[in-house]
């Protein structure tokens, strides 16, 4: 009884169908047939496992609006090698309001001036990362992108590896100032602090003055990981005693918000300028290196964009759809083709010759 009932269930579903079969004995098999067949099942095979890959892709999404944070401070990255004994550079920042602010955070470490191999090997490598980022804008998209997964090798830090004097000054770390234009200086001496301004009492000594500098670092904001900023692996040697370095530093306000990461950092474009002082020939100035920076008022959000489920399922049946369309399409145009060629030839083998008598 249970098996009468299957059949008769399964005979009611074949009854209820909507769609005409094509009896059997219509059906006709051909090698050019399966053949399609194959290249059908390929081809759909392929474009799904791709579709999937774009559907895995990313990409990074750019919005600008008005910073309107001007309660809270700025944070300055810096580690800058100048080719002068410590006791003799001092670091601080003068802001427009004429806010000084006096860099104890910052670390003094004598080292040599010079690289060993290692370390001037990483600079080339940054050096040549920096020109590709200028003629490729499409790069800082990827540096985001892959901002936690060790995209750049980390920095190598200084060591006194070299024989020979340790003739350079590393300065090095982290401060806060006002989110105002300001002036970080290093010039030569202490600074000596007054009511209306400061002093740089060690500027009288112009004989022991070199300000030759490499900028390994100098960054805004929060640190990013595998970032490349525009100023890191500068390095600038000058035989002049008194000589004037100014970078003109432009800071944008950026939010970095990754499946990976949610960070508040700053991008900056920098412009450079050195002079050689000389009073005599009407070039004033105080020597040394001055980063002055100003902040846009415009903020840029980074955000990054992925394809919705929904989307990439409408992209896939377009796919597999569009494929059997084309490929039914295209079988019946080449067997009308071959019928076509065919019948010629076998209208020329049937039609009768001609007797000469």
């Amino acid at each position: 009884m249970r098996q009468l009932n299957r059949k008769r269930a399964l005979s009611l579903v074949k009854e209820l169908d909507a769609f005409s079969k094509v009896p059997e004995s219509y059906v006709e098999t051909s090698a050019f047939g399966g053949a399609v067949s194959l290249i059908v099942f390929a081809s759909m095979a392929l474009l799904t496992i791709l579709e999937f890959f774009v559907y895995q892709d990313t990409w990074m999404k750019y919005e600008y609006e008005v910073d309107k944070d001007f309660s809270s401070k700025l944070r300055i990255n810096i580690d800058i090698t100048v080719a002068m004994e410590c006791q003799m550079v001092g670091a601080d920042v003068l802001d427009r309001a004429n806010t000084m602010v006096s860099l104890t955070e910052l670390k003094y470490e004598p080292v040599n001036f010079e690289l060993n191999p290692q370390q001037r090997l990483w600079q080339k490598i940054l050096l040549q990362s920096q020109s590709k980022l200028r003629e490729e804008q499409s790069l800082q998209h990827v540096l985001f992108r892959d901002a936690t997964k060790g995209f750049l090798f980390p920095p190598i830090l200084r060591s006194d590896s070299l024989s020979g004097p340790l003739n350079a000054c590393r300065i090095l770390g982290h401060f806060y100032v006002n989110k105002v234009e300001g002036n970080l200086h290093f010039t030569l001496g202490k600074a000596v602090h007054y009511s209306g301004g400061h002093a740089h009492f060690g500027s009288l000594f112009t004989n022991v003055q070199n300000f030759s500098h490499r900028i390994d670092h100098l960054s805004f904001g929060e640190a990013v990981p595998g970032r490349i900023n525009p100023l890191d692996a500068t390095e600038k040697v000058t035989l002049e005693r008194m000589q004037q370095f100014q970078y003109f530093v432009t800071i944008v306000p950026t939010k970095l918000r990754t499946s990976e990461l949610s960070i508040d950092t700053h991008q900056y474009s920098v412009t450079e300028q050195e002079r050689v002082i000389n009073h005599t020939s009407g070039s004033h100035g105080a020597s040394g290196i001055f980063v002055k920076y100003k902040l846009n008022p415009l903020m840029v959000r980074v955000t990054e964009e992925h394809m919705p489920v929904g989307k990439f399922l409408v992209r896939l049946s377009g796919i597999i759809g569009g494929i059997f369309s084309t490929s039914d399409l295209l079988h019946r145009l080449v067997g009308l083709f071959v019928d076509i060629v065919c019948c010629r030839f076998n209208l020329g083998a049937l039609r009768p010759r001609q007797v000469l008598s």
